[in-house]
């Protein structure tokens, strides 16, 4: 009688589920115990895997909180793009695409984002390494705006109307951060989007 060896998961696949696990610990530490909470000791705890295992994948909680950051940002963009794929058969009413905004600015990730620029602030190495990061999610964030709005920003003044609707979503989702502001920020982006449809229907 002969026994079949049950296949074992590639090296490379535990390799990169270990890092998926320790970016996503990471973005939940961050959100709830704030960069001071968020060691690598700390992440790898909640991860379920040795510290050891954590410094191979990242040497330092710099290295590993940036990572994390980036790593939520782009699962974020690339939910937002399904949503928007969703909809293909329809364009989405500016109202649809200021809530979906709204919501981006009040998850877990926006917290953590936020504990990082706090810190990264008064750290001249975090910050050099958070700022292209900082940059190029801001980049996609609009692009993937303009595309939801249907917005020509070949004409003076709608860049800058994008650009506002972006660092008001950011602001309410600041607001959020001590107390549940839902209420009320449902209620401004409500006004907003009317407001965002008259100025770009102008054009």
């Amino acid at each position: 009688m002969t026994t079949q060896a049950i296949p074992r998961e590639p090296q490379q696949d535990r390799s990169r589920a270990t890092r998926r696990r320790l970016l996503e610990a990471a973005v939940d530490c961050l959100a709830s115990m704030g960069w001071a909470g968020t060691t690598v000791a700390t992440v790898a705890e909640r991860a379920g895997v040795s510290r050891g295992a954590a410094q191979h994948h990242f040497r330092t909680r710099e290295e590993l909180v940036t990572a994390a950051v980036e790593y939520g940002s782009e699962v974020r963009m690339a939910q937002m793009r399904e949503h928007l794929d969703a909809l293909a058969d329809r364009r989405p009413s500016t109202l649809d695409v200021v809530a979906l905004l709204g919501e981006m600015y009040t998850t877990p990730l926006f917290r953590a984002a936020l504990q990082l620029w706090v810190a990264a602030s008064s750290d001249e190495q975090l910050r050099a390494r958070v700022l292209p990061l900082e940059a190029r999610v801001g980049r996609e964030a609009h692009r993937l705006t303009v595309e939801a709005l249907g917005a020509d920003e070949s004409v003076p003044g709608v860049r800058e109307t994008v650009q506002a609707t972006l660092d008001l979503v950011r602001g309410l989702g600041l607001a959020d951060l001590l107390t549940d502001d839902s209420a009320r920020r449902t209620r401004l982006l409500r006004q907003w989007a009317a407001t965002l449809d008259m100025a770009l229907s102008a054009h």
